[in-house]
């Protein structure tokens, strides 16, 4: 099965800033090209999750139901536009809890992948933070690291990870996906 997984601040909403939440549904903003990008991969073909962390719960910074608004308004915006996420894993822990769900760990993606078989070859993880290429590397898929978000290339030199490929945005990630220019050497 091709899969894509997502992370969302940064790759599908506006970065909200580090240390900094998206808190409710008004804080939560498509980056532009976005649901283009999601009615692309879903017309070829794509499962697509979106892998999240968002302590922002545990830390009571906002609430599990301002959560759930958030990804109904993330979903009704990209289903409208004719894009489907399959669907929506978050961990809500933050890293002193040492769980196996937040990334760099693979734990949302075994899960989210658990009743389905996944071709590793056409499995991607489009994240815009170093946290995300490792856990894409920790699954075995291909990371995609967009500068959409967090990272920026002018960073590189002291990156502990080196993602398989860069792209400015999702859209530009996802065209490149389905143009099958993303292979490993």
């Amino acid at each position: 099965m091709m899969t894509v997984f997502l992370d969302r601040d940064g790759v599908i909403n506006r970065y909200p800033g580090d240390r900094k939440y998206v808190t409710g549904v008004r804080h939560f903003h498509f980056l532009p090209g976005v649901l283009k990008a999601v009615s692309l991969l879903t017309k070829a073909g794509f499962r697509i999750y979106v892998i999240s962390n968002q302590a922002g719960v545990s830390k009571g910074l906002y609430s599990r139901k301002a959560l759930e608004e958030i990804t109904g308004r993330m979903l009704e915006g990209i289903r409208k536009y004719g894009g489907r996420i399959d669907d929506v894993y978050y961990c809500l822990h933050t890293t002193e809890m040492n769980c196996s769900c937040r990334k760099p760990k693979a734990g949302l993606l075994k899960k989210a992948t658990k009743a389905c078989r996944v071709d590793l070859k056409s499995t991607y993880f489009i994240g815009d933070s170093l946290l995300d290429v490792k856990a894409g590397r920790a699954f075995g898929c291909k990371t995609i690291l967009v500068l959409s978000g967090k990272e920026k290339l002018k960073n590189a030199s002291r990156w502990d990870v080196i993602p398989d490929f860069i792209a400015r945005n999702l859209l530009d990630a996802a065209r490149h996906i389905i143009d099958q220019r993303y292979e490993r050497a």
